[in-house]
């Protein structure tokens, strides 16, 4: 396949440190927003950002643009592109958009329509038609559909890279692991110092901070892509961009990751999820209170994710627990950078320190804060 526009879209707010991967990894950022950063490339460099990326979400790679008004524009439109180059007659074809236009009512027609004009003109090259269906497991078609303007891409990913499948046992309400990826990148955190996760419920943060303290890519713990069910690929290209990336993985680490949670359930839960992400021998658990969670000499990071109290009456029943995170910070985790991730703003006035930096964050639909506080003696407010 030639080289094309590489659309990469990400949580929200997120982009900033997906921008940051991209030009590490050496491609080019041709824009970005707040929820996408584009770059260009072949299909085996989409190959490479699904292998790497830790905080992008789907990677697509651009087929066609045209302009359709209604719905028998757009089928007629996708009919025109050559499916019968990307996709295989036995295959199967799942169809996703995006779509802002008048004429539509119910999102899922256009899916429809879509998914129409591509098996329709698979029937008559072949004879026969690829099965189809909403599972994300094979080959993914995107369509970007605003007023007039529509866009077609693969999508390379299939299902979104934040199932990285390592997390077999959630535990409540557990981060994203694309979130958390982007959370740990924002404090600077890239594998020097220590990493102390109190509060890890399932142990995103501390199984992601031991995945880029490795550099081990999130992409070596999946067995499934979009890519893959697309005519051209080579697995063996696949398979020699796999063995490079296992050759610059880190054996040891020279610092260490702690990660406390007063439920054991949580913990077996963190420890299941760490198996399976193959480094659960990296991580040091701990049943205890945040409290009492072990803080090593040396420094580095101490990140808290403190429940926010979204259900009436919970916020006054978490002051003293957030309290209790300021007295833990000055008294436990002097030269460490301490940071806090929360969703309510209120309470995190009740840690009673000034924090340093303060950088927005969105969890889902919850608009959230990364704080951050240098720990000093005597940094705590009278």
């Amino acid at each position: 396949m030639k080289k094309a526009r590489i659309l990469i879209t990400c949580p929200k707010g997120i982009s900033p440190y997906l921008k940051e991967e991209i030009l590490r990894l050496e491609f080019p950022v041709k824009s970005d927003s707040v929820s996408w950063v584009e770059t260009e490339g072949l299909m085996e460099d989409a190959m490479r950002l699904n292998l790497f990326l830790r905080t992008g979400h789907r990677v697509l790679y651009h087929i066609r643009d045209f302009n359709a008004s209604d719905p028998e524009e757009l089928y007629a439109e996708v009919k025109k592109i050559q499916w019968e180059n990307y996709l295989h007659e036995d295959g199967y074809v799942c169809v996703t958009s995006s779509v802002k236009n008048s004429t539509i009512s119910d999102t899922r027609y256009p899916n429809l329509k879509c998914k129409d004009a591509i098996v329709d003109r698979m029937s008559e090259q072949f004879g026969r038609r690829p099965d189809s269906g909403p599972l994300r497991d094979r080959a993914v078609i995107h369509l970007y559909w605003e007023d007039k303007d529509c866009s077609i891409y693969i999508d390379t990913s299939g299902e979104p890279l934040s199932k990285r499948r390592y997390r077999k046992i959630p535990f409540r309400a557990p981060m994203q692991e694309t979130l958390a990826a982007a959370v740990i990148m924002a404090t600077g955190w890239s594998g020097e110092g220590n990493f102390i996760n109190p509060m890890c419920g399932s142990g995103t943060l501390a199984i992601e901070a031991s995945l880029i303290a490795l550099n081990r890519p999130p992409g070596l713990l999946r067995d499934n892509f979009g890519f893959m069910h697309i005519k051209g690929f080579k697995e063996e290209s696949w398979e020699r961009l796999r063995e490079n990336a296992k050759s610059s993985i880190k054996k040891r680490l020279d610092f260490r990751i702690i990660a406390s949670d007063v439920s054991s359930k949580a913990i077996e839960a963190a420890k299941n999820n760490a198996e399976t992400a193959g480094v659960a021998h990296l991580i040091e658990f701990h049943i205890c209170d945040f409290r009492e969670a072990p803080v090593p000499e040396g420094g580095g990071i101490v990140m808290l994710n403190p429940e926010y109290g979204e259900r009436m009456g919970e916020e006054k029943a978490l002051e003293d627990t957030y309290e209790g995170i300021g007295d833990f910070f000055k008294q436990k985790c002097k030269g460490y950078t301490g940071c806090i991730f929360t969703g309510n703003l209120d309470l995190a006035k009740k840690v009673g320190l000034k924090a340093k930096r303060r950088i927005q964050f969105f969890n889902g639909s919850i608009e959230c804060r990364l704080l951050e506080y240098e720990l000093y003696e005597g940094s705590r407010k009278p």
